[in-house]
C-alpha cells in the first residue's frame, strides 16, 4: 500500500510539472534562466532557442506548458510570431523593452506574460506560473503606465495601424530605415515594408510628403 501510494504521489508530481522553453539569442542568458527555473519545484525547462525559427521547431516538437520568449533576436521579429507560438502555448515575454507600447501589442497578440529582464529574479517564476494557469502577469511598472495612458479609442487614421504609425513617426524625426530597425528591434526588410505600406495607405512617396503629414497629425512637433 505504501508502494502504491509513493508511485501515486510520484505521478501526481510529474502531471503537474510545468514544462519550459526558452527562447533568447544569449547562451548566457538562457543558462541563468534555466537555472533560476529548474531551481524552483514544479518547473522545467526542456530545451532553449537563439531565434524564431528555432523556437518554432523547439516548441513544435516539445510542446511545452510555456514559452520564455526574448523580443530582441536575430534574424525574424519576435512580435509578429506571437500568435502563432501562443496557439500553440503560453507565451510569456522577457525583454528589455520597457516601452508600454510593446507590452500591449505583446498581450494584444496572445501573450500571457510580460516581464522586464531587469525583475527577472523576482517576476518570472510567477508570470510563468500565472500563464501555466491560463493567467496573464504584466510588469506592475508597465500595467499603472499602460493605464495611466489608454490607446485612442478610434485608433491610428487613414487604416494606419499603431505599428505603421510609430515608424512613421521615426520617418518624420528623421531616422534611416536601419536606425528604425535597430530601435523597435526589427529587421530592416520589415521596416522597408511597413513604410511601403505606409506609402501606398497615404499615397504618399516623399520623405516630405510623410513629414507633412505626421506634422499635421501631430505624430510628432515643430
Amino acid at each position: 500500500m505504501r508502494r502504491w501510494s509513493g508511485w501515486r504521489a510520484a505521478s501526481l508530481r510529474a502531471v503537474s510539472e510545468i514544462s519550459v522553453v526558452i527562447a533568447d539569442d544569449h547562451a548566457v542568458v538562457r543558462t541563468g534562466l534555466k537555472l533560476l527555473l529548474d531551481g524552483e519545484e514544479g518547473i522545467t525547462v526542456l530545451a532553449e532557442a537563439g531565434d524564431v525559427v528555432e523556437t518554432r521547431r523547439r516548441v513544435s516538437a516539445y510542446k511545452p506548458d510555456v514559452l520564455v520568449l526574448d523580443l530582441n533576436m536575430p534574424g525574424e521579429p519576435s512580435l509578429p510570431a506571437i500568435p502563432e507560438l501562443a496557439a500553440a502555448t503560453a507565451v510569456v515575454v522577457l525583454t528589455m523593452q520597457d516601452d508600454p507600447a510593446f507590452a500591449r501589442e505583446a498581450l494584444q497578440s496572445g501573450a500571457k506574460g510580460y516581464v522586464l529582464k531587469e525583475a527577472a529574479d523576482a517576476e518570472l517564476v510567477e508570470a510563468v506560473r500565472a500563464a501555466a494557469a491560463g493567467r496573464t502577469y504584466l510588469n506592475p511598472r508597465l500595467g499603472a503606465r499602460i493605464a495611466a495612458t489608454p490607446p485612442e479609442p478610434s485608433g491610428p487614421p487613414d487604416g494606419l495601424t499603431e505599428r505603421e504609425v510609430e515608424i512613421l513617426r521615426l520617418i518624420a524625426l528623421g531616422h534611416t530605415n536601419t536606425e528604425i530597425a535597430e530601435r523597435l528591434y526589427l529587421s530592416v526588410r520589415t521596416v522597408e515594408s511597413h513604410r511601403s505600406h505606409i506609402q501606398q495607405k497615404l499615397g504618399r512617396t516623399t520623405r516630405a510628403e510623410l513629414v507633412q503629414y505626421a506634422l499635421a497629425k501631430g505624430f510628432v512637433s515643430t
